[in-house]
């Protein structure tokens, strides 16, 4: 078993192990939400659950994030997920590492609109942060990459938003040394990126 393996394994029983509560967001992402490279209470939804605290907003953030994990692997895990946390907000934060491995942009907006169906029918609002890859995997690829996040929020009527990194991807010191994991000192603006969905779909409640 590999480490990624290993590391879902685990987070898979943690979760399983938790108890379902009345008011919980499921964060379903990959290594961007997983803090990769980081302790976990420094990265963006630790960061999330404090602000929701600060704000008086009695949510729990269950972070079902997984490094290394495409859209497909998202969509395996998701039923069992929604089952167990019974969330009234599923953030979907996945398709970076699809891009990154070049996998066919048709094959992640079906999975990511079988994520979204899913949380529906399950009774859970949805938001969908969207990802961009680097332009040398040529404009065809990376148009249709970017599109399809739009495409799946335009179907669904699910808020998006649209580069999770914006202001952080390829800037000097907002990312670590691998140029692909944001830093520490990133993460809030991971957060602030986030919030203004969040915070509007708080609003709606």
């Amino acid at each position: 078993m590999n480490v990624w393996k290993k590391c879902a394994a685990g987070l898979f029983c943690c979760v399983l192990a938790l108890p379902a509560l009345a008011q919980n967001v499921l964060l379903v992402g990959d290594s961007i939400s997983a803090a990769f490279g980081l302790e976990i209470e420094q990265g963006w939804v630790k960061l999330l659950e404090q602000r929701l605290a600060e704000n008086n907003q009695p949510y729990s953030v269950v972070n079902a994030s997984v490094s290394g994990d495409t859209t497909a692997g998202g969509l395996a895990r998701l039923p069992a997920l929604l089952e167990q946390v019974e969330p009234e907000l599923v953030v979907i934060e996945l398709g970076g590492n699809d891009g990154l491995r070049a996998l066919p942009v048709g094959n992640m907006q079906q999975n990511l609109s079988a994520m979204v169906r899913l949380s529906r029918e399950a009774g859970a609002d949805v938001i969908l942060l969207g990802m961009r890859i680097p332009p040398n995997y040529g404009p065809r690829y990376s148009d249709a990459f970017e599109q399809a996040f739009v495409t799946v929020a335009e179907e669904h009527d699910v808020p998006l938003v649209p580069f999770l990194l914006e202001g952080i991807g390829g800037v000097e010191g907002k990312m670590q040394s691998d140029g692909v994991h944001p830093t520490a000192a990133a993460q809030t603006l991971l957060l602030d990126n986030a919030w203004p969905a969040i915070s509007q779909w708080l609003k709606s409640r």
